[in-house]
């Protein structure tokens, strides 16, 4: 509680316990570990790099103790089940999967909250420390002991207003795609991604006009000029018929990339985990297949 709160007087209200009682605590964990742990920074205090070490390593610890003594063998009563999930997810997942994924939680249990986290970096820490119950996403670099399972298959695909002179039937040559300026998706403002890459070995260059951090912020932009986005194409398909846009088939070819679902081996045998973790299978998959993907 000590390295969760990061304050003496935090832990000690938390605990019931008197600030001096968890402050003899801390004095014992010191000569324990040979180290500070907490030390004194402006009007607060902060944890050494032992002790941010100390605190992941408990918290897991709580976690593991917590799912050993849950009885995993109860088949959950969804009807009445009060529970709040936390899944890492991009802007553009939400978009494309969101409502469906809600609607089906909400239909087998209507008392569960799913609870959509900004993903700002690909990090096991939030599965971890159990601030996520579950990541969304391309894998990236998770940590030997994070589980995955693949949802479905995506690629990337042009995208332009309805007005705009490449929203035709005809098909986009390289020519055509380069006569135009481009948006571009990316969190950390990169501008060069797989297009350029296929562009490059052509010995061709697009026009970067845009650099914007999600692939909903890059749509919106192309909906509103003569831009071209490159999103992926479960974000057009989950648009409604009236969107006005118009998706096309790259120019070059680009690899597709696998989404993924991805989790604690703590939770792995939690029966409410794996029906969460079944129901964004069964969601993605359902709507992939409906769309042609």
């Amino acid at each position: 509680m000590l390295l969760a709160d990061g304050s003496v007087a935090g832990a000690a209200r938390r605990l019931g316990l008197s600030a001096s009682a968890m402050s003899r605590t801390l004095t014992r964990l010191r000569e324990t570990t040979g180290d500070p742990l907490l030390v004194r920074a402006g009007r607060g205090m902060v944890l050494t790099p032992h002790a941010e070490t100390l605190r992941q390593r408990t918290q897991n610890a709580v976690h593991e103790a917590r799912a050993v003594l849950r009885p995993s063998t109860m088949e959950p009563d969804f009807s009445t089940l009060q529970r709040t999930f936390t899944i890492r997810a991009n802007d553009g997942f939400v978009e494309a999967f969101g409502a469906s994924l809600i609607a089906a939680a909400s239909s087998a249990a209507p008392r569960v909250c799913l609870r959509f986290a900004p993903k700002l970096e690909k990090t096991a820490a939030y599965l971890r420390d159990g601030s996520a119950d579950l990541e969304i996403g391309v894998l990236g670099a998770m940590g030997p002991e994070v589980r995955v399972r693949a949802l479905f298959r995506d690629r990337f695909v042009g995208v332009v207003r309805k007005e705009h002179p490449l929203a035709t039937k005809r098909k986009v040559t390289a020519e055509r795609y380069l006569a135009f300026g481009h948006v571009v998706a990316s969190r950390h403002g990169r501008t060069n991604g797989p297009v350029d890459e296929a562009l490059a070995a052509l010995k061709l260059e697009r026009t970067i006009v845009a650099v914007v951090p999600s692939f909903p912020a890059a749509l919106a932009v192309a909906r509103a000029s003569d831009l071209i986005a490159l999103v992926p194409a479960s974000l057009v398909n989950g648009q409604p018929e009236s969107a006005s846009i118009h998706a096309f088939e790259l120019p070059v070819k680009t690899e597709e990339i696998t989404v993924s679902q991805m989790w604690h081996p703590r939770l792995e045998v939690d029966p409410v985990h794996r029906w969460l973790r079944q129901l964004a299978l069964s969601v993605c998959r359902g709507t992939a297949a409906r769309v042609g993907k």
